[in-house]
């Protein structure tokens, strides 16, 4: 062993947060000419004292110990840690590595230059001009700022390499473009998450410093229509814990569940994950439970919190869905139906067959089509109860049947004329929540199985 010489201290340990990365820590008077070995080995100045080594190619221990041995060949005191010794004596190789062929010494030659090429574009030695893709690796095209050599480079962090040389910018620039105008951009690769991590290593000893979480904002209240959709599975589960005389039931697809009343002549289809725009929600009548259905009504995904429970909540009234067969849809129904909103003074339109009730603001609105209402078995849609920039353009949309009962249009109006819900103002309507001051009943579980007769 070569007697220490210079007044200087090394000790050599493994970084606190990097897991391949190495620190050294210097004491003593003569600690220039220990830093001066140590940066020569590959490792940089992180404050007076300290020194890290970060590479690209996770080798930090191996020329972690070759520095420890120039320095011991220089005359200066060394400790090595146990768990940095313990990470020098592991044997490890890549996994996958697309140079199966190579020997362990022979991969760490490759991933060295790819270490050295690294660190001379981080050093501005290489100017990358531009880069691109090729089949999912990135290439690129540099010159050295010494020699004015340029280099066509294929790969990243440890299998980066120098593919080809070009006499001039030009000419590299020219073969580049050829080979890759459709991807080509100009300048060097974002960094990979290799590289980012090595330069965080090189920079602090503690965790990267994390931004802090904005405060959640506070819910605004604003009119019902304009509340946010909520959770719409809890709101289903919540209205089947309060009503026993409801049962959920699974289909063979866990995309949609069916909720049935136990008189098996009112159904609810609930479907997922619909799109916010498709139908998400069908309920559907019937006079027995093996007859035709009288009326249906269905709602968007994105259908706002309080009108989907006031939709729920007159479900749930016992005979509130009764509705005879070949009642006629006429002017006193349609009346009774849309009261509230007269009463708010929401807009009274007619335009040929449809009839229209609109907010002042013209965001929200109830239409009726008198020509679908006198044919039940049309497709075409009676009721449109909307909101959001038009009624060509909602953000959510509910639509009803000639038959539907006006007590339950009512309910409805009611809601979008005079109820309040909450939204949260920086979240787009699948990520809001409707926070309604309303203490959700403890859910039960689900019944397996479904009942016999016809789907909605």
């Amino acid at each position: 062993m070569t007697t220490p010489s210079a007044d200087a201290y090394v000790r050599l340990d493994t970084h606190p947060t990097h897991t391949s990365a190495v620190t050294a820590t210097i004491t003593g008077p003569q600690r220039e000419l220990a830093r001066a070995v140590l940066a020569a080995s590959g490792f940089e100045v992180l404050d007076e004292d300290i020194l890290v080594m970060a590479r690209i190619d996770h080798e930090e221990p191996y020329w972690a110990e070759k520095a420890a041995q120039a320095l011991a060949a220089d005359g200066f005191t060394t400790e090595i840690t146990p768990r940095l010794r313990e990470a020098m004596k592991e044997e490890w190789t890549w996994a996958n590595y697309p140079m199966p062929w190579c020997t362990r010494a022979e991969i760490r030659e490759v991933s060295n230059e790819a270490q050295k090429i690294h660190d001379d574009i981080r050093h501005g030695q290489l100017i990358i001009h531009a880069h691109a893709d090729d089949s999912g690796t990135t290439v690129a095209v540099g010159t050295y700022r010494d020699s004015g050599k340029s280099v066509y480079l294929h790969g990243e962090n440890h299998l980066r390499q120098i593919a080809d040389t070009f006499d001039s910018p030009a000419q590299a620039l020219t073969a580049f473009e050829r080979l890759h105008h459709d991807t080509m951009r100009p300048g060097p690769a974002p960094m990979t998450d290799t590289e980012r991590a090595a330069a965080e290593a090189r920079t602090s000893l503690g965790a990267p410093a994390t931004k802090p979480e904005p405060p959640a904002p506070e819910p605004v209240i604003v009119p019902a229509y304009a509340a946010d959709a909520g959770d719409h599975d809890a709101l289903l589960d919540q209205f089947l814990a309060a009503h026993g005389d409801w049962e959920k039931w699974r289909t063979w697809s866990d995309d949609t569940t069916h909720a049935i009343h136990e008189s098996q002549t009112l159904r609810i289809e609930r479907v997922h994950e619909a799109h916010p725009r498709e139908t998400a929600w069908t309920v559907a009548a019937y006079e027995t439970p093996v007859s035709e259905r009288m009326w249906h009504l269905t709602a968007t995904g994105t259908t706002s919190a309080p009108v989907l429970q006031t939709l729920l909540h007159h479900l749930a009234e016992g005979d509130a869905w009764d509705t005879a067969i070949g009642s006629p849809v006429d002017e006193k129904t349609v009346t009774a139906a849309t009261k509230p909103l007269t009463d708010a003074g929401w807009k009274h339109t007619v335009d040929g067959r449809w009839i229209r009730w609109t907010n002042l603001s013209g965001d929200a609105g109830v239409q009726f089509d008198a020509f679908a209402a006198q044919k039940p078995n049309s497709p075409l849609t009676t009721w449109t109860i909307w909101a959001g920039p038009s009624i060509d353009h909602p953000t959510w949309t509910v639509t009803a049947s000639p038959y539907t009962p006006s007590s339950l249009m009512a309910d409805l109006a009611e809601t979008l004329a005079h109820a309040t819900g909450t939204r949260q103002t920086n979240t787009s309507p699948r990520e809001r929540g409707a926070h309604l001051g309303t203490t959700p009943p403890a859910l039960r579980p689900a019944t397996a199985g479904y009942p016999s007769g016809r789907s909605l």
